[in-house]
């Protein structure tokens, strides 16, 4: 589990246990986490529903969230616990100095996504590139500044800004790499692990995008990939034939998740007879 989420995580407890609060959307994209927090009495509410909350504390998730926002709810009479991950706010700024510099504001990531909304909140007329179809949305004038998701495949943003600078050969276009380093290391350290894994399985909450992109890139990578959130998920047949598995997470999973699926297929491994599965942690 990424520092970010960790840190959220442990403040929304501590605040949990001093008074009712309701955590803004999901704080993290996995399903077990947010079990957690219900145990404990954390309410989950909407964030775009200002002052409809029961309880005094609200908490902004880890995905972040735009200014207009978070002044709204304190507006609205509620104490604001921000949890938006640092690499979050680092993207949130670079995006604001490109706006204060005359740059038009453009964002790589999932339009839909949480923080892809959050960091263009503060500017309603910013344009998402999610496809390469999205380029058409740019405008045909002026500089451009873009950043991504923080979750994004570094390659493909990198991809998505060559192709706006061969489009625009004689304008600005000026890119802040805002792709977080949890989300680099992951992606390199599994180009060396699909290459001695005939599969993965890949461990974190099925609507989390940088897990996504884990699975996306492993089966690219010519690997066997299967996504499971928790050990139960796991099947027996996947590894008919197979010898040699990685193991893989996103972000925002836990470690205690990520031991049970490796302790689970150490167990279905020494229940065969044929050659034993090794099970290959990674990012451990």
């Amino acid at each position: 589990m990424c520092f970010g989420v960790r840190d959220a995580l442990r403040k929304t407890q501590q605040v949990a246990a001093a008074e009712p609060v309701t955590v803004l959307g999901q704080l993290v994209h996995n399903p077990e986490v947010s079990e957690q927090l219900q145990a404990l009495g954390v309410r989950e509410g909407r964030l775009e529903e200002v002052g409809q909350s029961a309880t005094r504390q609200v908490v902004i998730t880890a995905h972040g969230a735009a200014d207009v926002q978070r002044k709204a709810w304190s507006e609205a009479g509620h104490a604001v616990v921000d949890t938006t991950c640092p690499l979050v706010k680092k993207a949130h700024g670079a995006l604001g100095r490109l706006v204060e510099a005359g740059y038009f504001p453009v964002v790589v990531g999932k339009k839909n996504h949480v923080e892809v909304r959050g960091l263009t909140g503060d500017f309603p007329g910013a344009v998402v590139i999610e496809t390469l179809a999205d380029l058409d949305d740019l405008p045909l004038s002026g500089s451009l500044g873009v950043v991504s998701q923080t979750t994004q495949p570094l390659a493909w943003v990198e991809r998505v800004v060559a192709c706006i600078r061969e489009r625009r050969p004689h304008g600005e276009v000026r890119f802040i790499d805002t792709v977080c380093q949890p989300t680099k290391d992951r992606q390199e350290a599994l180009e060396g692990l699909c290459q001695r894994s005939e599969v993965v399985i890949v461990v974190g909450g099925h609507n989390s995008n940088n897990t996504r992109e884990l699975v996306t890139k492993a089966a690219s990578l010519g690997a066997i990939a299967y996504h499971v959130e928790r050990a139960s998920e796991l099947e027996a047949r996947w590894f008919d034939g197979v010898t040699d598995v990685g193991v893989t997470a996103g972000t925002s999973t836990l470690d205690e998740t990520v031991d049970a699926v490796v302790a689970r297929l150490r167990s279905m491994a020494a229940a065969r007879t044929a050659a034993p599965l090794r099970a290959q942690p990674l990012l451990r």
